[in-house]
């Protein structure tokens, strides 16, 4: 199907934030996980008639033969929002019609928006239970099925969230491009870090040629938003890396902090055809930088050592997919510390991303990407043709003999980050799945007032 060209740029009205801003994250990244869910193999999507590519157009390459505006010009900028543009006066018409077809066909559960409370959990209104499955809140511990957080058993699933940033992605940058073994990546990007970073962007896909997923384009937490508010964070995030990748279109997201419930869920699988995925271990990495006392600092970034040092030299299965961040030195160097204890353990090292049912593909992680890695016009998701029932806001019960379908007593919080072992370990982390439904092009507009900012840049 033949993809349009962007014909005009869009004009942005809004106040830029320094590119090297930070945000403190709002919450922990602890949950318990239940159900095993291995990892698909692409993060973008391959076959062009699918609908879904119709709501994103693209430029350059191995690419998909069109042509972009330079990454970092002025031209290539102006097509994507800036920081503290109102998404809904700029949301595109193609990505409207895709959002009501999947509302029209109920696709997307109506489920109450929550309301921010800074550094917590968002809150649901009275009588509204996140924990519960017809809500499934993930950062609340719920799992559904689709969600993805298990690794490929003897694979350490490597994955870094909330890049491009500024120290931090330049150290592992670094790292990563003078490491002897190529260590695979992938990384949960922020959309207007790409738009701000852009120099660092093309390290990463040119020089550490990592895997790109979607993190959302202003990390703000998705359950308090509009459906159309959703959307716009993710498919402008989405655009802003096949803009700039030579036409890719990931397939895989993550929603920041955890928090996606059964209507976000829908709308990133039903409208854009994303898979969510999560993690069965959390560093607790960013949480080392804000501490200002340089001992108690050292003193958390020893016991976060240890903690990830446990995991390493656990079992073997499942595979591990372990929460990390590209946002300060402090995190980076957890990682880098790791990696020998990783090699030296006998972990395989994988891309999450390119983890299949039973197998590493080397390109998997790109759906419009062949076995030469020449890449063609490529389409988000496909959907199963059984798979066009009206979300039911996730009747489906949990198993009774799942150890982790929901969290332990004390709420995902309190969770130790243990080994992800489905039959007897408590102790774990999480997230998701995919498919698309679609319209035609792209859309224009995401995310406003950054609000609470809740953000681990």
């Amino acid at each position: 199907m033949a993809r349009s060209v962007l014909a005009s740029t869009l004009v942005i009205c809004a106040v830029s934030l320094s590119a090297t801003a930070r945000f403190d994250h709002p919450r922990r990244h602890d949950h318990e996980h239940g159900i095993a869910r291995s990892l698909p193999k692409q993060w973008y999507h391959e076959d062009e008639s699918h609908p879904v590519h119709k709501l994103f157009t693209r430029q350059e390459g191995k690419n998909d033969g069109q042509t972009y505006p330079a990454v970092g010009s002025a031209e290539w900028s102006a097509i994507f929002p800036a920081e503290a543009v109102n998404v809904l006066p700029m949301m595109r018409q193609e990505w409207k019609d895709a959002l009501k077809a999947a509302e029209d066909a109920g696709k997307i559960p109506k489920i109450p928006q929550t309301t921010v409370v800074p550094d917590k959990q968002p809150v649901y209104p009275d009588g509204v239970d996140g924990a519960s499955q017809d809500i499934c809140n993930a950062g609340f511990g719920c799992r559904q099925p689709d969600d993805i957080w298990n690794g490929l058993d003897g694979h350490f699933g490597v994955n870094f969230d909330d890049g491009p940033f500024d120290k931090g992605s330049e150290e592992l940058y670094d790292f990563l491009s003078s490491h002897g073994t190529r260590i695979p990546t992938t990384h949960f990007v922020v959309g207007r870090h790409i738009r701000n970073l852009p120099q660092m962007f093309n390290r990463l896909v040119n020089e550490v040629k990592g895997d790109l997923a979607v993190h959302t384009y202003t990390h703000r937490q998705l359950t308090p938003l509009s459906n159309e508010e959703v959307v716009a964070e993710l498919a402008w995030t989405m655009e802003i890396i096949r803009q700039s990748s030579g036409g890719r279109i990931p397939r895989f997201w993550r929603p920041p902090t955890g928090d996606a419930d059964n209507r976000i869920r829908a709308l990133a699988k039903e409208v854009l055809g994303m898979e969510m995925i999560m993690w069965n271990f959390n560093t607790d990495d960013f949480t080392i930088a804000p501490i200002e006392d340089p001992a108690a600092r050292q003193a958390a970034a020893e016991s976060n050592a240890a903690k990830f040092k446990g995991w390493i030299e656990g079992p073997k299965s499942p595979g591990l997919i372990v929460l990390e961040h590209e946002t300060s030195t402090e995190a980076v160097k957890m990682f880098k510390d790791a990696v020998p204890l990783i090699e030296g353990a006998g972990w395989k090292w994988a891309s999450v991303v390119q983890i299949t049912e039973g197998q590493v593909d080397p390109f998997g992680a790109y759906s419009n990407v062949n076995g030469e890695g020449d890449v063609s016009a490529g389409v988000i998701g496909e959907v199963d043709e059984d798979d066009d029932e009206p979300a039911d806001g996730g009747d489906e019960t949990p198993d009774p003999t799942d150890s982790g379908s929901q969290s332990p007593p004390g709420g995902p919080s309190s969770s130790t980050g243990g080994p992800a072992n489905p039959t007897n370990t408590p102790e774990n982390d999480e997230e998701s799945k995919a498919l698309a439904l679609g319209a035609s092009y792209l859309i224009a507009g995401v995310s406003a007032a950054i609000g609470a900012f809740n953000l681990v840049l």
